[in-house]
């Protein structure tokens, strides 16, 4: 049995080559670590700041790239939706559904994604409380979904911060989901900058998750590009990915320390 979980690749879809070697790559760090990794990449971003902002490179070559990433390295993939049609439209190309924070109350969306059959991560909106997404989750379940995660993500404090709370994997575990999932990129954004780029701190990816881990998480969501400054979205929170083995293997240490206690 694997240690723990992750969803982890570049924020977007850009092109079949990174998204190969990013998950070339990952996928050799969890297969020696003994984690399940699950490639996570956006094949659209509906949710940007300003209109010239990066969105996608198509929806179709986006998704049928997350199929050939499944079926050349024989991975679990996920993907973003964000509207109600989204979910038949993307389920064939991909394992998992991601629900974006933004939309974790939208009750059509939650209700078409779980109507597919397929993993659905929702994200803890950042106005919301632990306990507040019981109800996001009984959503997906009224569908006879049983396969649904939820994700910490940080919740609003001020205009341009987000802090995590500490005792949020706990009480979300109380809820019965299948897995409590720790953002750990989305939580180091400092949104809303005048400038209509989010801003962020990979550096704090690593306490974030090493937190998360020790605090209860199954798993952890880790954005991750080799080359930060030329990714065409999120550039100033995604974790450098020639980092991200040492994150890892703390966090595999923690992990096997928590299942000793």
């Amino acid at each position: 049995m694997s240690r723990f979980t992750l969803l982890a690749g570049p924020c977007a879809v850009e092109h079949k080559d990174l998204c190969f070697e990013i998950a070339e790559q990952v996928k050799t760090i969890c297969e020696e670590l003994d984690i399940h990794y699950i490639f996570k990449a956006s094949y659209k971003k509906a949710n940007r700041t300003r209109l010239d902002s990066f969105s996608g490179i198509g929806d179709t070559e986006a998704l049928e790239i997350l199929a050939s990433v499944k079926a050349t390295f024989g991975l679990e993939t996920i993907t973003d939706v964000h509207e109600s049609q989204d979910p038949a439209k993307v389920a064939p190309y991909v394992d998992h559904l991601q629900i974006p924070a933004f939309l974790s109350r939208q009750t059509d969306l939650l209700l078409a994604a779980g109507n597919t059959g397929k993993g659905v991560n929702i994200k803890k909106g950042q106005f919301l409380s632990p306990e507040a997404m019981q109800f996001p989750l009984e959503k997906v379940r009224s569908t006879g979904n049983e396969n649904v995660w939820l994700c910490e993500r940080g919740t609003t404090f001020g205009y341009h911060d987000l802090i995590v709370d500490a005792t949020s994997i706990v009480r979300m575990k109380a809820l019965g989901a299948d897995k409590i999932i720790m953002d750990c990129t989305h939580a180091t954004q400092k949104p809303n900058r005048t400038a209509g780029v989010t801003g962020g701190d990979p550096e704090m990816v690593g306490t974030l998750a090493i937190s998360a881990i020790a605090t209860g998480a199954d798993g952890l969501f880790i954005e991750t590009h080799p080359r930060p400054a030329e990714a065409l979205s999120d550039t100033q929170s995604v974790l450098q990915l020639d980092q991200l083995r040492e994150v890892l293997e703390k966090c595999a240490e923690i992990w096997d320390v928590r299942k000793g206690w």
